[in-house]
């Protein structure tokens, strides 16, 4: 029987957290009276977590279990939750404590009787020092200007809830997961809500999941989002239109500069920049519509990004 809710719960080194969070969400679930399923993506841990899946699945039959062979990423932790998951309504938490299952019951009703396709959780009140809050409202600001969803205060939550048609059709791979929200909405999933949720104090160990590094790769990463979600099945459309562009503006300066020769002999154009930039564009437009032209092949024909090593599922 298909349960109401499955709990998608992407970790990393959190043996110290994961009994809490089992119990918490098993308590919050059964007095609600919502079938569950909690999946744990292991993401390949080495402190012990594993095993302590393993033991709450012998205790609890709704805990599932995916161990990668090594360590990919939390959005490839998501891919493989949302690939198992088959509930009603799919939320994602990270596994270390900071974010409330107590919200759940919340969160399933705005799915399942409001309507909403996705669901954001908003940390209203951080318990984060300044230095990662102030950057935090930055990249918020800069999303929600690049994508369009601009009704959403903390586009990077961890808690967030989702149909489950809406994980079965997008795909989060790289870094992706910090843009769900506008991913699904390219998708056709433009009914996206948001809701206050608490944010408990971490209690065990440091942030696993991020970095400074996520500061570059995330602009980065939008950046890919905006191209593959426009021309990602027709990359020929950018790469062919720029490239005709420049080659006809080389074009266009060389024939300006012949007909100056022709009108006066005396007129050099062998010596003049503007020639150069002539040639120069000539040679891009050309090396961008080829660009173009295997770049639609390689879309026509490409492989499996999201392919990752599971060593274990239980």
């Amino acid at each position: 029987m298909q349960p109401t809710v499955s709990v998608v719960v992407p970790l990393f080194n959190e043996v110290e957290s994961l009994a809490e969070l089992e119990a918490w969400i098993r308590r919050v679930c059964t007095e609600n009276a919502l079938s569950y399923e909690i999946i744990m993506v292991d993401d390949g841990s080495r402190d012990g977590s594993w095993q302590v899946v393993e033991q709450l699945q012998t205790e609890n039959n709704a805990v599932r279990g995916i161990k990668f062979r090594r360590n990919y990423g939390k959005s490839a932790a998501l891919h493989e939750g949302f690939k198992a998951a088959f509930g009603a309504v799919v939320i994602t938490m990270d596994a270390d404590l900071q974010d409330s299952p107590d919200e759940i019951p919340a969160l399933v009703r705005l799915i399942q009787h409001e309507g909403y396709d996705l669901v954001s959780g908003w940390k209203q009140k951080r318990h984060d020092p300044l230095s990662k809050t102030i950057p935090t409202k930055l990249y918020n600001w800069t999303t929600s200007q690049i994508s369009g969803v601009n009704n959403l205060h903390d586009m990077n939550c961890g808690l967030k809830a989702y149909r489950l048609d809406v994980v079965k059709s997008i795909e989060v791979y790289g870094e992706m997961h910090r843009y769900i929200p506008v991913i699904a909405k390219w998708a056709g999933f433009d009914n996206i809500g948001e809701k206050v949720v608490q944010h408990q104090a971490r209690k065990h160990g440091t942030s696993k999941f991020g970095g400074l590094d996520r500061f570059l790769k995330g602009p980065l990463d939008l950046l890919s989002i905006v191209f593959i979600s426009q021309f990602g099945k027709r990359p020929m459309h950018l790469f062919g239109g720029l490239g005709t562009l420049s080659f006809v503006l080389g074009i266009l300066i060389l024939t300006y500069l012949t007909a100056c020769k022709l009108l006066y002999s005396q007129y050099g154009i062998a010596t003049r920049p503007l020639f150069f930039f002539g040639i120069l564009a000539i040679i891009l437009g050309t090396q961008l519509f080829i660009g173009g032209f295997l770049a639609e092949l390689i879309s026509r024909s490409g492989g499996d990004r999201n392919h990752y090593l599971i060593e274990k599922t239980i």
